[in-house]
Protein backbone atom coordinates (compact mmCIF):
# COMPACT_ATOMS: atom_id res chain seq x y z
CA UNK A 1 0.00 0.00 0.00
CA UNK A 2 1.18 3.38 -0.75
CA UNK A 3 0.20 7.12 -1.13
CA UNK A 4 1.57 9.97 -2.42
CA UNK A 5 2.65 12.04 -5.92
CA UNK A 6 4.30 9.22 -7.96
CA UNK A 7 4.11 5.79 -8.46
CA UNK A 8 7.59 5.19 -8.22
CA UNK A 9 11.00 7.42 -8.57
CA UNK A 10 12.71 7.69 -11.91
CA UNK A 11 16.00 6.32 -12.58
CA UNK A 12 18.72 6.83 -10.25
CA UNK A 13 21.08 9.97 -10.24
CA UNK A 14 24.46 10.58 -9.17
CA UNK A 15 23.76 14.08 -8.54
CA UNK A 16 23.45 14.41 -5.09
CA UNK A 17 20.82 17.38 -5.21
CA UNK A 18 18.90 14.68 -7.17
CA UNK A 19 19.26 11.85 -5.25
CA UNK A 20 16.10 9.39 -4.45
CA UNK A 21 16.45 7.75 -1.05
CA UNK A 22 14.49 4.86 0.48
CA UNK A 23 13.96 5.50 4.45
CA UNK A 24 12.68 1.66 5.93
CA UNK A 25 11.30 2.44 9.19
CA UNK A 26 10.18 6.08 8.91
CA UNK A 27 7.33 6.15 11.11
CA UNK A 28 9.05 6.01 14.47
CA UNK A 29 11.52 7.78 16.50
CA UNK A 30 14.31 8.88 14.95
CA UNK A 31 12.69 8.75 10.97
CA UNK A 32 10.76 12.01 11.23
CA UNK A 33 13.93 14.06 11.96
CA UNK A 34 15.89 11.89 9.14
CA UNK A 35 13.43 13.04 6.40
CA UNK A 36 13.40 16.81 7.83
CA UNK A 37 17.24 16.70 7.94
CA UNK A 38 17.43 15.40 4.02
CA UNK A 39 14.63 17.83 2.60
CA UNK A 40 16.40 20.80 4.08
CA UNK A 41 19.63 19.96 2.79
CA UNK A 42 18.15 18.25 -0.49
CA UNK A 43 15.05 19.97 -1.29
CA UNK A 44 14.82 18.66 -4.53
CA UNK A 45 15.97 14.86 -3.39
CA UNK A 46 12.98 12.26 -3.80
CA UNK A 47 12.53 11.20 -0.40
CA UNK A 48 10.43 7.74 0.23
CA UNK A 49 9.55 6.64 3.35
CA UNK A 50 8.47 2.76 4.11
CA UNK A 51 6.92 1.51 7.81
CA UNK A 52 4.02 -0.87 8.92
CA UNK A 53 2.83 1.63 11.22
CA UNK A 54 2.94 0.59 15.15
CA UNK A 55 3.85 3.55 15.84
CA UNK A 56 2.02 5.76 14.00
CA UNK A 57 -0.72 6.59 16.00
CA UNK A 58 2.16 7.99 18.83
CA UNK A 59 3.03 11.17 17.60
CA UNK A 60 3.92 14.35 19.60
CA UNK A 61 4.13 16.60 16.36
CA UNK A 62 5.21 20.10 17.63
CA UNK A 63 5.37 22.10 14.45
CA UNK A 64 5.40 21.17 10.98
CA UNK A 65 5.62 17.01 10.65
CA UNK A 66 8.67 14.80 9.12
CA UNK A 67 5.68 12.90 7.36
CA UNK A 68 4.34 15.63 5.35
CA UNK A 69 8.20 16.12 3.73
CA UNK A 70 7.97 12.83 1.77
CA UNK A 71 7.11 12.89 -1.72
CA UNK A 72 5.94 8.87 -1.33
CA UNK A 73 4.74 6.93 1.64
CA UNK A 74 4.60 2.82 1.36
CA UNK A 75 3.24 0.81 4.10
CA UNK A 76 4.05 -3.09 4.67
CA UNK A 77 6.36 -5.38 6.88
CA UNK A 78 9.62 -5.73 6.15
CA UNK A 79 9.89 -9.09 6.58
CA UNK A 80 7.42 -9.55 3.16
CA UNK A 81 8.85 -6.47 1.47
CA UNK A 82 7.98 -6.11 -2.29
CA UNK A 83 11.31 -5.64 -4.17
CA UNK A 84 9.57 -3.45 -6.87
CA UNK A 85 9.74 -0.86 -4.39
CA UNK A 86 13.47 -0.25 -4.60
CA UNK A 87 13.22 0.43 -8.20
CA UNK A 88 15.19 3.86 -8.97
CA UNK A 89 16.08 4.56 -5.90
CA UNK A 90 19.78 5.83 -4.84
CA UNK A 91 20.34 4.45 -1.09
CA UNK A 92 18.46 2.97 1.26
CA UNK A 93 18.69 3.87 4.97
CA UNK A 94 17.35 0.97 7.31
CA UNK A 95 15.91 2.21 10.54
CA UNK A 96 13.24 -0.67 10.91
CA UNK A 97 13.90 -2.56 14.17
CA UNK A 98 12.08 -3.85 17.52
CA UNK A 99 14.26 -0.97 18.52
CA UNK A 100 15.35 -1.60 22.54
CA UNK A 101 16.14 -4.48 25.51
CA UNK A 102 12.53 -4.79 27.00
CA UNK A 103 10.57 -5.04 23.04
CA UNK A 104 13.58 -7.34 22.40
CA UNK A 105 13.24 -9.65 25.35
CA UNK A 106 9.16 -9.76 25.31
CA UNK A 107 9.46 -10.81 20.99
CA UNK A 108 13.00 -12.10 20.57
CA UNK A 109 11.70 -13.88 17.63
CA UNK A 110 10.76 -10.86 15.51
CA UNK A 111 13.17 -8.47 17.26
CA UNK A 112 15.65 -10.96 15.01
CA UNK A 113 13.55 -11.12 11.80
CA UNK A 114 12.92 -7.43 11.80
CA UNK A 115 16.29 -6.08 12.92
CA UNK A 116 18.55 -8.61 11.01
CA UNK A 117 17.12 -10.78 8.77
CA UNK A 118 14.95 -8.53 6.64
CA UNK A 119 17.57 -5.81 7.06
CA UNK A 120 19.83 -8.56 5.12
CA UNK A 121 17.48 -9.69 2.72
CA UNK A 122 16.44 -6.07 1.09
CA UNK A 123 20.14 -5.15 1.21
CA UNK A 124 20.09 -8.01 -1.35
CA UNK A 125 17.09 -7.22 -2.78
CA UNK A 126 18.62 -3.55 -3.44
CA UNK A 127 21.77 -4.51 -4.64
CA UNK A 128 20.05 -5.95 -7.15
CA UNK A 129 17.65 -3.26 -7.93
CA UNK A 130 21.06 -1.23 -8.61
CA UNK A 131 21.00 0.48 -5.43
CA UNK A 132 24.20 1.95 -4.49
CA UNK A 133 23.79 2.86 -1.11
CA UNK A 134 22.65 0.93 2.45
CA UNK A 135 23.13 2.28 5.45
CA UNK A 136 22.17 0.12 8.67
CA UNK A 137 21.22 1.93 11.62
CA UNK A 138 23.15 -0.13 14.40
CA UNK A 139 24.49 -0.16 17.93
CA UNK A 140 26.93 0.53 20.20
CA UNK A 141 24.88 -1.60 22.46
CA UNK A 142 26.62 -4.79 20.77
CA UNK A 143 29.70 -4.10 23.22
CA UNK A 144 27.62 -5.26 26.20
CA UNK A 145 29.99 -4.61 29.82
CA UNK A 146 32.85 -3.11 29.35
CA UNK A 147 34.56 -1.48 32.13
CA UNK A 148 37.61 -0.92 30.78
CA UNK A 149 38.87 1.08 27.70
CA UNK A 150 36.36 2.88 25.73
CA UNK A 151 35.57 0.55 22.91
CA UNK A 152 37.05 0.92 19.11
CA UNK A 153 35.62 -0.65 16.31
CA UNK A 154 38.03 -3.44 16.44
CA UNK A 155 37.37 -4.15 20.14
CA UNK A 156 35.51 -7.30 20.98
CA UNK A 157 31.53 -7.27 20.51
CA UNK A 158 29.65 -8.58 23.41
CA UNK A 159 26.00 -8.37 22.92
CA UNK A 160 23.85 -8.55 25.90
CA UNK A 161 20.41 -8.96 24.72
CA UNK A 162 18.63 -9.97 21.82
CA UNK A 163 18.98 -6.31 20.33
CA UNK A 164 21.66 -6.25 20.36
CA UNK A 165 22.74 -9.76 19.14
CA UNK A 166 20.45 -9.11 16.12
CA UNK A 167 22.52 -5.68 15.26
CA UNK A 168 25.87 -7.57 15.38
CA UNK A 169 24.11 -10.29 13.24
CA UNK A 170 22.63 -7.94 11.02
CA UNK A 171 26.69 -6.79 10.55
CA UNK A 172 27.58 -9.75 9.57
CA UNK A 173 24.69 -10.72 7.20
CA UNK A 174 25.34 -7.08 4.98
CA UNK A 175 29.01 -7.09 5.35
CA UNK A 176 28.98 -10.25 2.97
CA UNK A 177 26.78 -8.42 0.17
CA UNK A 178 29.11 -5.33 0.12
CA UNK A 179 31.03 -4.69 -2.77
CA UNK A 180 32.34 -1.93 -4.50
CA UNK A 181 29.14 -1.41 -6.70
CA UNK A 182 27.22 -1.60 -3.21
CA UNK A 183 28.37 0.52 -0.16
CA UNK A 184 27.05 -0.18 3.26
CA UNK A 185 27.57 1.39 6.28
CA UNK A 186 26.71 0.18 9.85
CA UNK A 187 26.50 3.06 12.06
CA UNK A 188 26.94 2.07 15.63
CA UNK A 189 25.07 4.61 17.19
CA UNK A 190 24.95 5.92 20.64
CA UNK A 191 21.91 5.95 22.87
CA UNK A 192 19.55 8.27 21.18
CA UNK A 193 18.11 11.25 23.10
CA UNK A 194 16.23 14.82 21.81
CA UNK A 195 12.70 15.25 20.45
CA UNK A 196 11.18 13.92 17.59
CA UNK A 197 7.66 14.06 16.08
CA UNK A 198 6.74 10.81 17.75
CA UNK A 199 8.86 10.54 20.98
CA UNK A 200 10.23 7.80 22.63
CA UNK A 201 10.28 8.15 26.90
CA UNK A 202 12.11 5.04 27.13
CA UNK A 203 15.69 6.46 26.44
CA UNK A 204 17.71 7.67 29.46
CA UNK A 205 18.32 11.22 29.21
CA UNK A 206 14.33 11.54 27.44
CA UNK A 207 13.09 9.64 30.48
CA UNK A 208 15.16 12.00 32.84
CA UNK A 209 13.32 15.33 31.09
CA UNK A 210 9.89 14.03 30.94
CA UNK A 211 10.30 12.87 34.82
CA UNK A 212 11.22 16.42 35.84
CA UNK A 213 8.55 18.00 33.36
CA UNK A 214 5.67 16.33 35.27
CA UNK A 215 6.88 14.35 38.08
CA UNK A 216 9.32 17.26 39.47
CA UNK A 217 11.87 14.03 40.50
CA UNK A 218 14.11 12.03 38.67
CA UNK A 219 14.57 7.96 40.59
CA UNK A 220 17.53 6.55 39.04
CA UNK A 221 17.24 2.81 39.25
CA UNK A 222 20.89 1.97 39.14
CA UNK A 223 23.77 3.40 41.25
CA UNK A 224 23.82 5.93 38.72
CA UNK A 225 27.36 4.96 37.67
CA UNK A 226 26.74 2.85 34.27
CA UNK A 227 28.22 4.41 31.49
CA UNK A 228 26.31 5.58 28.35
CA UNK A 229 26.93 7.23 25.24
CA UNK A 230 24.69 9.82 23.86
CA UNK A 231 23.60 11.02 20.31
CA UNK A 232 20.64 13.52 19.21
CA UNK A 233 18.70 12.46 17.00
CA UNK A 234 19.46 15.42 14.75
CA UNK A 235 23.44 13.98 14.46
CA UNK A 236 21.82 10.74 13.90
CA UNK A 237 20.46 12.53 10.03
CA UNK A 238 23.82 14.11 10.19
CA UNK A 239 25.47 10.59 10.38
CA UNK A 240 23.39 9.04 8.14
CA UNK A 241 23.57 11.70 5.30
CA UNK A 242 27.69 11.88 5.39
CA UNK A 243 27.35 7.46 5.14
CA UNK A 244 25.16 7.96 1.70
CA UNK A 245 27.86 10.32 0.71
CA UNK A 246 31.22 9.27 2.02
CA UNK A 247 33.97 7.96 -0.31
CA UNK A 248 34.35 5.08 -2.07
CA UNK A 249 37.46 3.10 -0.49
CA UNK A 250 35.41 0.92 1.89
CA UNK A 251 32.47 -0.61 0.46
CA UNK A 252 31.68 -1.77 3.88
CA UNK A 253 32.22 -0.02 7.05
CA UNK A 254 31.60 -0.39 10.74
CA UNK A 255 31.98 2.80 12.40
CA UNK A 256 30.68 3.84 16.18
CA UNK A 257 29.05 7.14 15.88
CA UNK A 258 28.84 9.51 18.20
CA UNK A 259 31.03 11.86 20.68
CA UNK A 260 33.79 11.11 23.09
CA UNK A 261 32.66 14.12 24.56
CA UNK A 262 29.32 12.59 25.19
CA UNK A 263 30.14 9.66 27.28
CA UNK A 264 28.23 10.47 30.33
CA UNK A 265 27.64 8.18 33.78
CA UNK A 266 23.84 7.95 34.40
CA UNK A 267 24.38 10.19 37.48
CA UNK A 268 26.26 12.53 35.38
CA UNK A 269 23.11 13.17 33.01
CA UNK A 270 20.42 13.32 36.02
CA UNK A 271 22.83 15.84 37.18
CA UNK A 272 22.69 18.16 33.57
CA UNK A 273 19.04 18.16 33.91
CA UNK A 274 18.63 19.06 37.59
CA UNK A 275 20.92 22.05 36.70
CA UNK A 276 18.24 23.04 33.89
CA UNK A 277 15.15 22.36 36.08
CA UNK A 278 16.26 23.90 39.54
CA UNK A 279 13.59 22.21 41.51
CA UNK A 280 13.78 18.86 40.39
CA UNK A 281 15.23 16.27 43.38
CA UNK A 282 17.45 13.71 42.32
CA UNK A 283 17.56 9.86 43.98
CA UNK A 284 19.57 7.14 43.44
CA UNK A 285 19.47 3.72 44.42
CA UNK A 286 22.94 3.36 46.20
CA UNK A 287 22.14 -0.39 46.90
CA UNK A 288 21.06 -1.67 43.15
CA UNK A 289 22.75 -4.61 41.79
CA UNK A 290 25.46 -3.95 39.08
CA UNK A 291 24.19 -2.36 35.91
CA UNK A 292 25.52 -4.44 32.92
CA UNK A 293 24.89 -2.71 30.50
CA UNK A 294 27.81 0.06 31.09
CA UNK A 295 30.16 0.85 28.37
CA UNK A 296 32.24 3.35 26.97
CA UNK A 297 32.74 4.01 23.25
CA UNK A 298 35.99 5.86 21.35
CA UNK A 299 34.59 7.70 18.40
CA UNK A 300 37.75 8.45 17.25
CA UNK A 301 37.41 6.62 13.80
CA UNK A 302 34.32 9.01 13.23
CA UNK A 303 35.76 12.29 14.20
CA UNK A 304 38.48 11.30 11.53
CA UNK A 305 36.19 10.24 8.64
CA UNK A 306 33.28 12.34 9.15
CA UNK A 307 35.20 16.08 10.24
CA UNK A 308 32.44 17.63 8.73
CA UNK A 309 29.39 16.27 9.85
CA UNK A 310 30.18 15.74 13.34
CA UNK A 311 27.94 15.88 16.38
CA UNK A 312 26.51 19.90 16.84
CA UNK A 313 23.73 19.49 19.96
CA UNK A 314 25.22 19.48 23.26
CA UNK A 315 23.86 18.15 26.25
CA UNK A 316 22.10 21.43 27.92
CA UNK A 317 20.67 22.20 24.05
CA UNK A 318 19.44 18.18 24.01
CA UNK A 319 17.73 18.84 27.25
CA UNK A 320 16.29 22.23 26.67
CA UNK A 321 14.61 20.67 23.52
CA UNK A 322 13.50 18.12 24.98
CA UNK A 323 11.74 20.52 27.28
CA UNK A 324 10.81 22.93 24.87
CA UNK A 325 9.26 20.12 23.11
CA UNK A 326 7.22 18.52 25.70
CA UNK A 327 5.98 21.98 27.14
CA UNK A 328 4.92 22.72 23.64
CA UNK A 329 2.41 19.96 23.57
CA UNK A 330 1.05 20.48 27.11
CA UNK A 331 2.90 17.07 28.63
CA UNK A 332 2.28 16.45 32.06
CA UNK A 333 1.28 12.75 31.98
CA UNK A 334 2.86 11.46 35.58
CA UNK A 335 1.98 8.01 34.75
CA UNK A 336 3.99 8.11 31.19
CA UNK A 337 5.57 4.78 31.68
CA UNK A 338 2.41 3.36 31.00
CA UNK A 339 2.09 5.37 27.39
CA UNK A 340 2.23 4.61 24.54
CA UNK A 341 5.76 7.07 24.69
CA UNK A 342 7.00 3.99 25.80
CA UNK A 343 7.62 1.64 22.89
CA UNK A 344 6.77 -1.73 24.65
CA UNK A 345 3.25 -0.38 25.92
CA UNK A 346 3.01 1.05 22.77
CA UNK A 347 3.47 -2.94 20.87
CA UNK A 348 0.95 -4.55 23.73
CA UNK A 349 -1.92 -2.24 23.08
CA UNK A 350 -2.00 -3.03 19.83
CA UNK A 351 -1.84 -6.62 20.74
CA UNK A 352 -4.19 -6.50 23.58
CA UNK A 353 -6.57 -4.93 20.75
CA UNK A 354 -5.98 -7.78 18.05
CA UNK A 355 -4.59 -5.33 15.66
CA UNK A 356 -1.14 -7.55 15.72
CA UNK A 357 -0.23 -10.91 16.91
CA UNK A 358 2.61 -12.20 19.24
CA UNK A 359 4.81 -12.26 16.52
CA UNK A 360 4.16 -8.82 15.75
CA UNK A 361 2.41 -8.91 12.14
CA UNK A 362 -0.80 -7.12 10.99
CA UNK A 363 -4.20 -9.80 11.50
Amino acid sequence: MSYGTMVEPPGGSGNLEHMRILIIGNLGYIGPVVVKHFRGQYPQAFLAGYDIGYFIQDNTFNGIAGDTLLNMQYFGDVRHFDRNILNGFDAVIYLAAISNDPMGNAFETPTLEINCKAAVAIAGMAKQAGVKHFVFASSCSVYGFADTAPRTELSEVSPLTAYARSKVEGERGLEVIADNNFRVTCLRFATACGYSDRLRLDLVLNDFVASAVAVKKISILSDGTPWRPLIHVKDMARAMDWAIHRDHTTPFLVINTGSNAWNYQVKELAAAVQAIFKEVEVSINSNAQPDKRSYRVDFGLYEKLAPAHQPQVSLADAILDLKEGLNGIGFSDTNFRTSGLMRLRSLQRLIEKGIIDQNLEIK
